[in-house]
């Protein structure tokens, strides 16, 4: 089976109600478009599965009390609502985005009401999630890391990420990876891991300086199991543009090869061995039909 790159679904969840995403109707006054007061998650859908969905929405609640909007009953219906969601478009293979604001009321007001009333919007879009970029490679620059200091919440608060973006692609790259005072933070929309020697995978300790990625975390969990050194600590710059081997991990990208980094070949230039072998785990944790999805793993 075949999937196109990205198709937006039709059908959107707007505040109580699914309508053609053509007729959703926002107030400019909701706090998330005015301040960015919002939380998202976004969850990936495999053979028509949520993947990971519990832990993405055990953040979401974290990102809501972090951000002081009140969740109450809020997140008791969303597991239904997305499997309708998944439903109505006919998704197979795609993700769920989710965004929750801290609601409108009729002005713009910096503190806002005492009680606020969140709002929430969904939508769903069919991607090809095991496709031409997991199997040849990516390329990305590095960009100075200029967000907000609470960068472990899942906030809407992303104009650094996009301007980072639109960055790479005005140099022909796919996207960025983001450093502060020689360190590396993370990839602008996903978890960054190097491979420095031939069995050492090396990827950024948790803390507020990056997002606690939900697929970086099952990564983690299968190379456990399979037995293989993680390291969890700062990576250096030098590190990351003298690595053997640098991937990402995001619900929309899964694992993601570098192959290029500021117009230098990352390694060889090609995805490494230890990237396949992670690819191939992951893949395999999902349920994917590996010799069918991504015969260019090779037994990895």
């Amino acid at each position: 089976m075949s999937f196109p790159d990205m198709q937006p679904a039709d059908i959107v969840y707007l505040n109580g109600v699914y309508v053609k995403k053509d007729e959703a109707c926002l107030s400019p006054f909701d706090r998330g478009f005015l301040f960015a007061h919002a939380a998202y998650e976004v969850t990936a859908v495999f053979g028509g599965e949520l993947i990971d969905f519990d832990a993405h929405m055990a953040r979401l609640v974290r990102t809501l009390e972090g951000i002081d909007i009140p969740r109450d009953d809020l997140t008791v219906c969303l597991q239904d609502l997305h499997e309708e969601l998944i439903s109505r478009n006919g998704v197979i293979e795609g993700f769920v985005y989710l965004q929750v604001t801290a609601g409108a009321y009729g002005r713009r007001d910096f503190g806002g009401p005492e009680t606020l009333m969140p709002g929430l919007f969904m939508f769903c879009e069919t991607r090809n999630l095991i496709g031409e970029k997991a199997q040849y490679g990516v390329s990305a620059i590095t960009v100075e890391d200029q967000r907000w200091k609470r960068r472990d919440y899942k906030t809407t608060q992303l104009l650094s990420q996009a301007l980072a973006y639109r960055e790479s692609e005005r140099g022909g790259a796919f996207g960025a990876i983001l450093h502060e005072d020689g360190m590396v933070t993370e990839a602008a929309s996903a978890n960054l891991w190097v491979v420095l020697d031939a069995e050492t995978l090396v990827t950024r300790n948790l803390g507020r300086q990056i997002l606690p990625g939900i697929t970086r975390q099952s990564v983690l969990d299968h190379m456990g199991r399979i037995g293989m050194t993680v390291e969890e600590r700062v990576i250096a710059l030098d590190e990351l543009k003298t690595a053997r081997e640098v991937f990402t991990t995001s619900a929309t990208g899964l694992v993601l090869p570098v192959v290029e980094l500021d117009g230098k070949p990352v390694g060889t230039g090609k995805p490494g061995p230890v990237t396949r072998r992670v690819q191939g785990q992951y893949y395999r944790g999902i349920g994917a039909d590996v010799d069918a999805r991504a015969p260019w793993l090779e037994g990895a």
